[in-house]
């Protein structure tokens, strides 16, 4: 069965853009010119995939993920003419999965949406990662199961992104990733910026270790999820910046 991709942007020549190469892809391509239609659409249908421009007039595109972030699952993935650093946290601090800045090449966004697509799909199956204890690490509880993240007993919520991210990080707690490892593996796509990473790590402190007390920052090499040992000892004094 073909992917479902809604596809919202006030602009019509690049959804006609985006219809032609996702559909030559052979994705099922749905359009809507504004914020107001794509929510009337999401009541109507489901969809695989989101790509979602940030400037409408009307309703944005942060208000419409907003608004549809907590009862839908599938990935959701800014197109924006806004690029600066704040404005991508910002998008990603909402529960984004991803975010691509105008212009781009249509073949890096066919990628990213078929990389999105693929992790999706594998979280959907009957995978073995869905028979994974939870996992455990000082006050930080992850079900890989249920996609639950808990801090001291309470739900975390997270985007998809940064739930993968999560648990890649404890599943390889003690060791040093580097930046290009961790996008390529979370991330399985060889297109994008790494930096990207760097955001997420970062919206993982905020919402989960303010205190840098778990996700240290090796320079020069990449980042490290400590053990819980290396929790409880306090070690790993290293990290001074993101």
């Amino acid at each position: 069965m073909a992917a479902r991709i809604l596809a919202v942007d006030d602009d019509a020549s690049i959804l006609e853009l985006v219809s032609d190469v996702l559909g030559e892809r052979g994705m099922e391509v749905t359009t809507a010119g504004s914020g107001e239609r794509a929510l009337k659409r999401l009541e109507e249908e489901s969809f695989d995939l989101i790509l979602l421009d940030i400037m409408m007039k009307g309703i944005s595109g942060l208000e419409v993920c907003r608004q549809i972030r907590d009862r839908v699952n599938c990935p959701i993935l800014f197109l924006s003419a806004k690029d600066s650093v704040a404005d991508i946290v910002e998008g990603l601090g909402l529960g984004a999965d991803d975010y691509l800045t105008k212009p781009f090449a249509l073949e890096e966004l066919a990628a990213r949406v078929q990389a999105h697509l693929r992790t999706s799909a594998r979280l959907g199956g009957a995978a073995p990662r869905r028979e994974e204890a939870p996992i455990t690490i000082g006050e930080i509880w992850l079900d890989p199961a249920q996609r639950l993240v808990k801090r001291q007993g309470r739900r975390v919520e997270l985007s998809t992104r940064e739930f993968d991210l999560l648990a890649y990080l404890m599943r390889n707690a003690g060791r040093t990733l580097s930046r290009e490892q961790i996008f390529r593996d979370v991330w399985e796509t060889d297109y994008g910026d790494v930096g990207t990473v760097a955001i997420n790590i970062k919206n993982l402190r905020t919402k989960l270790d303010p205190e840098w007390a778990y996700i240290k920052t090796i320079w020069g090499s990449g980042y490290r999820f400590v053990t819980k040992s290396g929790y409880e000892e306090q070690t790993g004094g290293e990290d001074h910046g993101g």
